[in-house]
């Protein structure tokens, strides 16, 4: 791979790593805005999406971590689990975007982002499911947690993510990827 292609996805991924540590601070004087608003989910879905799974898994296992022992944000018991699900968000969007080609960019974007999110949450409930006894975790209760309480969230993400990649683009910023001829 080219030296050049390879530094800026390494400093994209680097930015965007900064941006889970920065962002939920941003945010937290707004109550509950982390669980509603899941501000370290927006630059590891980017770097997937940009850089590709490799540096969006290493961005998704590494910016709630750095967070978390910078801001205690995410707090020590849910860390293990936010990891797997970036971390899965981070490797998903990045395959995605990779692999799937459907004509238009916007198309494989969408495709990437929906499947990195229901990717991530399904692995992540599966873990906390595992880590509780005796079935007290419900799916009620992994519905609510991963997908009622962070709708807005959601949204925010399935707007602003693409908003974000085609200025990036439109500015030059991107690395160059298979999906450029689309």
């Amino acid at each position: 791979m080219n030296k050049k292609i390879t530094l800026k996805k390494l400093i994209i991924t680097s930015v965007c790593i900064a941006l889970c540590i920065v962002l939920p601070i941003a945010l937290h004087a707004i109550p509950n805005a982390g669980v509603m608003l899941s501000p370290m989910h927006i630059p590891v879905l980017l770097c997937g999406i940009v850089c590709g799974w490799q540096y969006g898994f290493l961005c998704g296992l590494t910016g709630p971590l750095l967070s978390s022992l910078i801001t205690s944000m995410p707090a020590m018991a849910n860390l293990p689990f936010m990891m797997v699900e970036l971390a899965i968000y981070g490797l998903v969007s990045g395959l995605i975007m990779r692999y799937l080609h459907l004509g238009k960019t916007i198309y494989t974007l969408y495709s990437s982002l929906l499947a990195a999110m229901l990717s991530g949450r399904i692995v992540a409930g599966i873990l906390k499911a595992l880590f509780f006894a005796g079935g007290s975790y419900s799916w009620s209760a992994w519905a609510t947690g991963y997908f009622v309480s962070c709708l807005p969230g959601i949204i925010v993400q399935l707007i602003l993510i693409p908003i974000l990649y085609f200025a990036l683009k439109k500015a030059g910023l991107l690395p160059p990827l298979s999906l450029d001829n689309h």
